[in-house]
């Protein structure tokens, strides 16, 4: 098996993530060691379980070492499957996570997938998955795939992806980023909270947004969250900005205990603001979880981001080693650009899916 040691690197449940997606879509073995050797609690957490046993499901394949602590885990990939799959964290764990190891796979199945997901009590996952919705979704397409997202609830997080397979991913380029036409969000509240807390994030958001993006409206409602749909107590925000070019950048940030609405609104109308400044056309959130797409796309993408962050690192170094694909990071020479921009270009593998 390809041998994969990731202490040298914080990143874990991350390299795990990228390694067993790959080695199930490339059918080579691979062998973790060291998983979050550095860590207070080191080796497999629950929800880097649930992601590996996902993975191994979708295509029937054989796992030593899947336990929670373990600080090593052989992967050994069968053959991808469509068809229904369940995972469940069972604890907080992000559903966003689960799904962002197992869509690359069934992409590349013989029949169309639908992953049902479930994470845990936790409300500090819901944001997470409106920006996967929201920004996530529509960006990653333009790979040239389809991906339906249907939310069933809030804090107990259960999401239905329903995905086609392709026969190859297309590059993309993503380096204009335009000018920004729109900034609309949604704060919400969940349980026993008043809608007050959502209406008070959502002012503090446009009031810390309109200092410097004085010609636009921003439009974030505040809602509370119907309790049908609502298990346990929680509140946060995410805010999206649109630009004539059709990219998609955010800022969210979650409440809780002791920390007033006006500080969570404040927060993810800053994390907005810092994007925009940099001049990429991808944010933060987004740049790493594109590194896995532009390694199977068939031809060069090219994607303009703000500094590049230790997941993105994780992500190149990891998609580098498995694939042979090929990345260079250069810093943008535009004169549009802040100084804190740099282009990610890659030659990818095209990867052909053999069922279709």
């Amino acid at each position: 098996p390809v041998g994969v040691d990731p202490l040298f690197l914080l990143q874990g449940g991350q390299i795990l993530r990228v390694s067993t997606a790959l080695s199930c879509l490339l059918g080579t073995p691979l062998r973790v060691r060291n998983i979050r050797a550095g860590r207070s609690q080191p080796g497999l957490r629950p929800q880097h379980l649930s992601g590996l046993e996902m993975v191994r499901a979708l295509c029937d394949g054989k796992m030593e070492g899947g336990e929670i602590g373990s600080t090593e885990v052989t992967f050994t990939p069968g053959k991808i499957k469509g068809g229904t799959h369940l995972a469940d964290t069972k604890t907080a764990g992000s559903v966003c996570l689960l799904m962002q190891v197992a869509m690359p796979c069934v992409l590349f199945a013989a029949a169309p997938s639908e992953l049902h997901l479930k994470g845990g009590t936790n409300a500090e996952m819901a944001p997470q998955i409106d920006y996967t919705v929201m920004v996530f979704k529509p960006i990653v397409e333009k790979f040239n795939l389809t991906l339906d997202c249907i939310i069933k609830r809030r804090a107990v997080v259960k999401v239905m992806v329903q995905i086609s397979p392709v026969k190859q991913l297309s590059p993309i380029t993503l380096t204009d980023r335009g000018t920004v036409t729109k900034i609309h969000g949604r704060a919400f509240v969940a349980g026993a909270l008043p809608v007050k807390i959502a209406k008070d994030m959502a002012s503090a958001a446009v009031r810390c947004i309109r200092k410097e993006v004085r010609d636009l409206y921003v439009n974030i409602q505040a809602v509370r969250e119907p309790d049908n749909e609502a298990f346990g107590t929680g509140t946060g925000i995410i805010i999206v900005a649109e630009t004539s070019t059709g990219c998609l950048l955010a800022g969210s940030s979650l409440g809780k205990r002791g920390k007033s609405a006006d500080k969570v609104g404040m927060e993810a109308a800053e994390m907005l603001l810092g994007n925009l400044r940099h001049g990429g056309a991808v944010d933060d959130y987004l740049q790493d979880q594109l590194i896995i797409f532009m390694a199977l796309a068939d031809g060069i993408s090219r994607v303009k981001t703000g500094p590049i962050t230790l997941h993105t690192e994780t992500a190149i170094h990891f998609a580098e080693q498995l694939t042979k694909a090929k990345f260079t990071v250069t810093k943008s020479e535009d004169d549009g650009s802040s100084k804190d921009a740099y282009i990610i270009e890659c030659q990818g593998i095209g990867l052909l899916n053999p069922n279709l």
